[in-house]
């Protein structure tokens, strides 16, 4: 390896090393200081200037700091069972990019199931694989497994220890009081292996990394761990609203991981409040909760009856409507986080309904494969946002995507190499050539693949990225949307983002009537010829969880204006060829997206990572959708369309 060329100091820690290249993958041991110590740098996370300090520096340096990443990554690899095939014991970042295929998770799961099965963890990393984290089962497709290993949470730490300098460059105080983050696990399953499969989030909140976590003044949770890792997730939720609710005069700020996961806690709330002022009024948890950590925990919380604190909760939550509730019970809030981007772009109306006018800040972006990116503009509105990518995370390229044209001639273009469907076959094999991180050019469309220090080698996240501007030297992406989550009947290929803009185009017709769109998914009915779309909505009165009364005409209108928002592939279906029927919207009655959510909890996916589906392909899910519809509405006319 050849010396550092960066000057500035905190960098220089990370890149710590000999000038000599080994000769032998073996000699890259923790023990021996040749080896970059997984390029993180170590500061005192209650020390903010430092932190930006170290922002500032990863991504003035993003080229150096990349091609670092990746010699480390090949040194450590190259003799693994995986990359062997493909460097024959070379070490070379160009050998690498030729001869190692970019591929998906089909590609790599015969070797996770050997992992998981027992066999060696060097199948594919030299670093031991101490657990597996799974997916959250509902971005395009089945739950999947992803190796992680004990550096991998170290490297996760100092990503969270970033997140805050960046909020306290933009908000005051908050060291002056805590966050009442609604944080929930779900429990592990053990592989034959003995390995342990569970979703990256709850990983980390059982790791030592969290529990053992050093004291934060910026980043003190009014949730004790214990309601956190409690693994009954109505205790949990139930423990940590009532521990939100008796410190409410400290909390600064709220949230949940997703937008809707935050939103279920405000369903939560408006249906056991009473309960939860009786525990404060009493100074008594509820006998219902059992779980010995949660119990003692809260009871420590609660300390006393405080009638006067129940009174005024009770005051708040009786009121007619729940508009501004978020500030009305926690008066000191001064923002909401929650992932607000992409499929969760969907409920900021409701979120700001409850809101007050708090801010909606989304800080980072990541995955159960890799943590990515941080959001250097947290207050920015949700639209703006965007997430500058920490080049010492993985080694990022990225696959150019155009967009489809307008006049259906093709749906996107990958490459230069034209295919209808080159976004959506997953195991598509065709010859590309990627572009590394430095080479991204604003404005332009990019599918993210990722090379990580835990296995993961070209490896193609699914996601769809726009570069919209540059921090430092460093790119900075907005999310667009999921690879191959989509809709189709014929020809027309629906995405999940165009969806979005369509429901949301419509949703503004009902919510001028006081109607709030809570949730939303879709199918492909294609039972009857020709096949529609089905949209299923659950829908409320604004001020209360009453089902509204619905007018034929609007809800028609709502189904005309979803049509007239789609592109012109779909309208030509629809108008020209008669290929696709009227699309539908189906109401259903209240609670059922919760049903949908427990089915899918029940397959496998993680109470705190699972985000509603755009798209149902299930036929049992299907199934609990239809049986709880309440009205039907069909677009009247066919929407407008002529040729480009």
């Amino acid at each position: 390896m050849r010396a550092c060329p960066i000057s500035c100091t905190a960098v220089k820690q990370q890149f710590s090393t000999c000038s000599r290249k080994p000769k032998d993958v073996n000699q890259m041991t923790r023990g021996n200081p040749c080896q970059l110590p997984g390029m993180l740098s170590n500061y005192d996370p209650n020390d903010s200037e430092a932190g930006m300090k170290i922002l500032e520096d990863l991504t003035e340096n993003v080229e150096q700091i990349q091609q670092r990443v990746l010699e480390e990554i090949i040194t450590r690899n190259a003799r693994t069972d995986y990359l062997k095939g493909f460097l024959d014991g070379q070490f070379d970042k160009q050998v690498f990019k030729k001869t190692v295929p970019v591929v998906n998770y089909e590609d790599i799961k015969p070797y996770i199931e050997r992992i998981a099965n027992g066999d060696s963890s060097n199948i594919i990393s030299a670093e031991p694989i101490i657990e597996l984290l799974t997916s959250s089962g509902t971005s395009g497709g089945q739950p999947k497994m992803m190796p992680s290993t004990a550096e991998d949470l170290h490297r996760k730490t100092f990503f969270y220890n970033l997140l805050v300098p960046v909020m306290n460059k933009y908000v005051d105080g908050l060291d002056e009081g805590k966050a009442m983050y609604l944080l929930f696990v779900k429990p592990e399953t053990k592989t034959p292996s003995g390995l342990m499969a569970r979703p990256v989030l709850t990983s980390y909140y059982k790791s030592n990394n969290f529990k053992n976590r050093p004291f934060n003044r910026f980043n003190v949770y009014t949730s004790p761990d214990e309601t956190i890792l409690c693994s009954d997730s109505k205790q949990s939720m139930y423990c940590q609203l009532l521990c939100g609710l008796v410190q409410r005069q400290e909390v600064l700020r709220v949230g949940a991981v997703f937008a809707s996961a935050f939103l279920r806690a405000i369903k939560f709330l408006e249906h056991n409040w009473k309960e939860l002022c009786s525990n404060i009024r009493t100074g008594h948890v509820s006998d219902w909760i059992t779980d010995p950590g949660c119990r003692k925990v809260v009871s420590l919380v609660l300390n006393k009856p405080k009638p006067e604190l129940a009174d005024l909760i009770e005051h708040e939550c009786n009121s007619k409507s729940w508009e501004g509730i978020i500030k009305k019970l926690w008066p000191r809030t001064k923002y909401i986080e929650v992932i607000v981007t992409g499929s969760m772009a969907q409920y900021v109306s409701t979120l700001e309904y409850y809101s007050g006018g708090l801010p909606l800040v989304s800080t980072m972006y990541a995955s159960s494969e890799c943590y990515f990116g941080i959001n250097f503009k947290p207050l920015s509105k949700p639209w703006d946002v965007s997430y500058t990518l920490i080049p010492n995370m993985a080694y990022f390229e990225f696959l150019p995507v155009k967009k489809k044209n307008e006049d259906g001639a093709q749906y996107v273009q990958c490459n230069g190499v034209c295919k209808e469907n080159c976004m959506e076959k997953e195991t598509e094999k065709e010859d590309v050539e990627t572009v590394e991180l430095v080479d991204v050019k604003l404005g332009q469309y990019y599918e993210l693949v990722v090379t990580t220090f835990t296995g993961l080698y070209r490896y193609r996240v699914g996601d769809i990225l726009m570069v919209t501007g540059f921090h430092n030297k460093a790119p900075q992406f907005r999310f667009v949307h999921r690879r191959n989550v989509v809709l189709s009947v014929d020809t027309d290929k629906t995405s999940e983002e165009d969806l979005l803009k369509a429901v949301t185009k419509a949703k503004v017709i009902v919510e001028s009537l006081g109607i709030l769109l809570i949730e939303y998914t879709s199918y492909a009915d294609t039972s009857s010829i020709p096949g529609h779309y089905v949209l299923f909505w659950e829908i409320t009165s604004k001020g209360n969880n009453h089902l509204p009364v619905l007018d034929h005409k609007i809800m028609e209108q709502c189904c005309s204006t979803v049509e007239e928002s789609l592109d012109s592939v779909y309208r030509r279906c629809r108008r020209k060829d008669n290929s696709i029927g009227p699309l539908e919207i189906r109401v259903v009655q209240h609670g059922t997206f919760d049903a949908l959510m427990d089915f899918c909890v029940s397959q496998g996916s993680s109470v705190n990572q699972y985000k509603t589906p755009r798209c149902i392909k299930s036929g049992e899910a299907i199934n609990i959708l239809d049986s709880r519809v309440v009205a039907r509405f069909f677009s009247q006319k066919a929407p407008f369309w002529e040729p480009v």
